[in-house]
Formats: structure tokens, C-alpha cells, sequence
């Protein structure tokens, strides 16, 4: 087989590769001139896997790349997006490794500042932090060391109901205590600690 000729597509990043007269694929700039194609060059199939393999560690990476620059990510989370796109394994291994190899993808580090932000500026309780990072991939003992430094779980739900309890002005007692501890709930605070907030707060 013999490139028969390279032309640059509308978007100047990227030339169309013909082989043998007849289109064969598209492929980036960057790796036409790693592989050094040119025009009458002779290639075989085992050669142009290759090529097209790198053409998709490539994309992956910059996809990869894009998703985080929006906010830090789980592993999970990388992975998933990858094989929405319709990445094989082994792409998304190695464009996971790379983002590791550069401390780009840490669960540690992630599920800290999660754990931090949902604290902080959601109010979640600690149920709740540990399920959605559950959902996101972090294993239970990553978890299970980074909610160690959540806080007082308690003095955080009870400012919390503190400020809750008066959008329930008018309502008896019964219908107070039920709501604030379904919305306590909602935040993700354990049982133990919603049933002292509530004994504190509706007398």
C-alpha cells in the first residue's frame, strides 16, 4: 500500500490520508509528522493500526483533558466520560495512567475537597458526602479517611435547622418536627444526630 496523497482539511489541525488513490482516513498534524507520513511512502496494515491508534490516545487525552478543566475529577468519573465516547479499554487505561502520571486525576485529593466543599457551602451531613462519592467512584476506605475531618456533625446540623425552622412559622409542632427532620434527612445527617436537633430545637 502507498499514500498517494495528503491534503489539509478545513480544519488546518488535521490532513485527509488517501492510500492507493482512495480516502483512507483523517488524522492530526501532530501525528503525521511523528510518523513521518508522506506522499509515495509505502505502509502496511500493521503500521497504519498504529497511527490510528495514537490518532485516538490523542483524542482521548484531549477529551480527557477538557472535562477537567472544569473542575477537579474521580477516576470513575474520567472513566465513564471516556467510554461514553466510545473509547476502548485500553485507551481509557492509558490516558488514565497518563492523568495519573501527571497528578491529574488523585481520589484522595478529590474526595477531600469534595467532602470540604459539600460541608462547607452545601451543608450536606456525612451520609450524604459518603454516598455521593460512593456514586463517584472513591473506594470506602478513601471515604472513610477523608469524612475523619468532616467536623462536628451535630453543631453543623443544628445551625443548619436553626435557620430552617423559621420558614416553618404557623405550623404545630407535630408538622415541625416532621419536616425538619425529612429536610435534616435530605442534607444527608445520620439518625442519632437528627433526633438530637430535633429534641433541642422542637420542645
Amino acid at each position: 500500500m502507498r499514500i498517494t496523497r495528503i491534503e489539509p482539511q478545513n480544519n488546518s489541525e488535521r490532513v485527509n490520508v488517501y492510500i492507493d488513490g482512495e480516502f483512507a482516513f483523517g488524522l492530526m498534524r501532530e501525528i503525521l509528522y511523528k510518523y513521518g507520513l508522506s506522499e509515495d511512502m509505502e505502509v502496511d496494515r500493521e503500521f497504519i493500526d498504529e497511527v490510528l491508534l495514537e490518532e485516538e490516545w490523542l483524542k482521548a487525552k484531549d477529551k480527557a483533558l477538557k472535562f477537567l478543566s472544569y473542575r477537579q475529577r474521580s477516576q470513575k468519573e474520567i472513566e465513564d466520560k471516556l467510554k461514553k465516547e466510545g473509547f476502548s479499554d485500553e485507551i481509557i487505561e492509558k490516558t488514565v495512567d497518563f492523568l495519573k502520571s501527571y497528578n491529574l486525576i488523585d481520589d484522595i485529593a478529590f474526595a477531600k475537597n469534595f467532602m470540604m466543599d459539600k460541608s462547607n457551602i452545601n451543608k450536606y451531613g456525612p451520609e450524604r458526602i459518603r454516598y455521593e462519592l460512593y456514586m463517584r467512584g472513591i473506594s470506602k476506605d478513601i471515604i472513610d479517611e477523608v469524612l475523619e475531618g468532616y467536623g462536628d456533625e451535630y453543631s453543623i446540623a443544628l445551625d443548619l435547622a436553626k435557620k430552617k425552622i423559621k420558614s416553618y412559622k404557623g405550623n404545630d409542632r407535630n408538622a415541625i418536627y416532621r419536616k425538619l427532620g425529612t429536610f435534616l434527612q435530605s442534607k444527608g445527617f445520620s439518625y442519632e444526630c437528627i433526633s438530637k436537633v430535633l429534641r433541642e430545637l422542637v420542645k
